[in-house]
């Protein structure tokens, strides 16, 4: 004999048995309604229904007996006999049987289905198609690239635009998947990082759908994400391309739009969280806005960014315009907008992730550069340019070298790169530009470039060759004492280790620029054996301050005899070896040992100071 009992106070809404009735382990027995809701008593065991205590719409209390079962013998088939388990109504098995699952998806679980198959790529095909004819990936197909192995969860899949009003449901969910704007979180070299190190927001305009343009339902996708990033102190990695506002979403109840949060929330992430954006294609009015507030810009070749698209354009009075005379790459990048140039999108996305991993912590393995070859880097002949980027190659780990604004002041050279593993900044005066003299530009990418290292904690590493700052009427007239002032500036907020090293010329206020503002302030100042400094370039100062001596000597090859003469005294006077002996720098080192300063110098690096919001420029 078996006792069936009420699991909870409720109302007995529908007997499934009668007395005399036979029933398996698992069938249902009886329907009870508690709070609205409906409750499934089923048996526990194989059995005769023997009687029923109650009518349909009784009320029971709980552990009331429902009814009483006589338990069947082994023969009968499916019977689970075992004498320790207790009927439904004298206590809960620990294994509650269920009812055998279906092998078909339910009726709710299809619909759910059939919807998101609308916003798969393989279910676009034309659409797709019309992407791939312009060499160019889906949004899904670069966000797949980007994110680890099925590590992306969409969030807002199901939306479409806010035009129902003048557009039938089936229109909206074929044409216009998730409003145009793909959004989610996913790992990002989670191979090297593990996953605690490595998830990201990641959110992608649809160019495939209405142009890829900012509706209203994708603007409301996008805040959640913002906030999610500022929350969980996220990186974003955000895909550009699209031209703008669209003006079709009649069904919210607003005028202009301009209250929508998305830009503040986005410029929100400035300082808090690494902020990637790429383009490939056009970016234009607020989708270039929102790149615009991004840390790093990555952009194709074959982009056109602009704060105004051709209607724009042509709307204002400013004339007729194609889209790929706006903002076209060869611009954007030589002014300074584009920090990466890339061919297409497969090296945008290579970028980015290359990007990223600086900001997400150490690597266990690296190879180490040709230590001797730094050695050679420098000319023997002090008036010789050279490239300083193979000293950068020659301190940073193998491959790990990423350039950033290389199109753009092109007097310093900014890199984010790896000394064993760790990532650092690296900054480096270009002599094959102004023989290495800091213009406002190189200043702007420089001071920028500290902040964006500041912020996100990366030390820097400042390798100086540099005459001192870019003068002349022709440089003042764009603006140069506040753009070089920049410099200063930004030094004086650090809060990340400066490692500096002079290569060859650390000439007045260019080189202490060079240096955090001084000799003295970063946590050391060395020099190469090539290396030469004074308050002034060596020539200028011989002709300035010795104006007087050459003025009385002949001129002629006597004049030029003296000059080289004193030119020499200076040079001896300010070597390296000189300026060590006077302590105003910290030590000549072989260039070979480079490297080995630079790591016990980040091996002395504590926790930092608390970033405070500090800002990062857009510019």
């Amino acid at each position: 004999m078996t006792e069936i009992r009420s699991p909870l106070q409720a109302q007995i809404v529908q007997w499934q048995v009668q007395p005399g009735d036979t029933v398996k382990a698992g069938d249902l027995v009886v329907i009870l309604e508690a709070m609205k809701m409906e409750h499934e008593v089923r048996a526990q065991h194989a059995g005769r229904v023997l009687e029923l205590f109650f009518d349909n719409g009784a009320l029971v209390a709980e552990g009331e007996l429902l009814s009483n079962m006589e338990r069947l013998a082994q023969e009968i088939r499916g019977l689970e006999a075992d004498s320790a388990h207790k009927t439904a109504g004298a206590g809960a098995p620990s294994s509650p049987v269920h009812p055998e699952p279906t092998t078909e998806p339910r009726a709710d679980l299809q619909r759910v289905l059939d919807r998101q198959a609308f916003t798969a790529d393989a279910n676009r095909p034309d659409a797709v198609a019309k992407r791939h004819a312009l060499g160019q990936r889906t949004a899904r197909e670069n966000i797949a690239d980007l994110c680890d192995a099925d590590s992306f969860m969409e969030y807002g899949a199901l939306a479409v635009a806010a035009q129902r009003s003048r557009r039938s449901e089936e229109d909206l969910i074929k044409n216009t998947p998730a409003d145009g704007m793909v959004t989610g979180m996913g790992s990002i070299n989670q191979n090297l990082f593990g996953p605690e190190h490595s998830r990201a927001v990641v959110m992608s305009y649809d160019a495939t759908v209405l142009a890829g343009t900012q509706g209203m339902r994708n603007h409301q996708k996008t805040d959640r994400m913002l906030g999610l990033a500022l929350q969980q102190k996220l990186p974003v990695v955000l895909f550009a391309e699209g031209g703008g506002g669209r003006p079709g979403d009649v069904d919210m109840p607003i005028v202009a739009g301009l209250h929508v949060a998305t830009f503040a929330s986005y410029a929100r992430l400035n300082g808090q969280v690494p902020v990637v954006g790429i383009v490939a294609g056009r970016c234009f009015a607020g989708n270039a806005a929102l790149l615009g507030c991004s840390d790093v810009i990555i952009a194709t070749r074959n982009s056109n960014i602009g704060m105004g698209g051709p209607a724009m354009v042509e709307g204002g009075g400013l004339g007729v315009f194609k889209p790929e005379q706006i903002g076209p790459s060869s611009v954007q990048h030589g002014n300074g907008v584009i920090d990466i140039l890339v061919n297409d999108e497969l090296e945008a996305v290579a970028a980015a992730r290359h990007y990223l991993s600086f900001f997400q912590g150490r690597v266990k393995e690296w190879l180490t550069p040709d230590a001797q070859a730094l050695r050679d880097v420098v000319p023997e002949n002090r008036l010789r340019v050279y490239d300083t980027r193979a000293a950068l190659a020659g301190i940073a780990d193998q491959g790990s070298l990423l350039e950033l604004r290389t199109g753009f002041g092109k007097g310093i050279h900014t890199a984010l790169a790896r000394i064993e593993g760790r990532p650092v900044g690296l900054l480096a005066n270009n002599p094959l530009h102004l023989g290495g003299a800091i213009d406002a530009d190189a200043a702007d990418k420089a001071a920028r470039f500290m902040q964006l290292c500041n912020a996100h904690g990366l030390p820097l590493v400042s390798l100086v060759d540099t005459p001192g700052f870019m003068v002349g009427p022709e440089m003042e007239q764009q603006a140069q004492v506040r753009h070089v002032s920049r410099m200063f500036l930004a030094a004086a907020h650090l809060r990340v280790p400066f490692l500096s090293v002079v290569l060859r010329k650390g000439y007045g206020l260019g080189a202490m620029a060079m240096t955090a503002g001084g000799f003295h302030s970063p946590l050391f100042t060395v020099a190469w054996p090539s290396a030469e400094f004074g308050a002034m370039g060596l020539e200028g100062a011989v002709r300035l301050g010795y104006r007087k001596e050459l003025e009385a000597a002949p001129e002629g090859l006597e004049r030029e005899a003296l000059y080289e003469q004193l030119v020499a005294r200076q040079y001896d006077n300010g070597s390296a070896i000189n300026m060590a002996a006077t302590l105003e720098i910290d030590a000549v080192i072989d260039p070979a040992q480079t490297r080995d300063w630079l790591v016990s110098g980040l091996q002395a690096q504590r926790e930092l100071p608390a970033a405070n919001g500090l800002a990062i420029d857009a510019w």
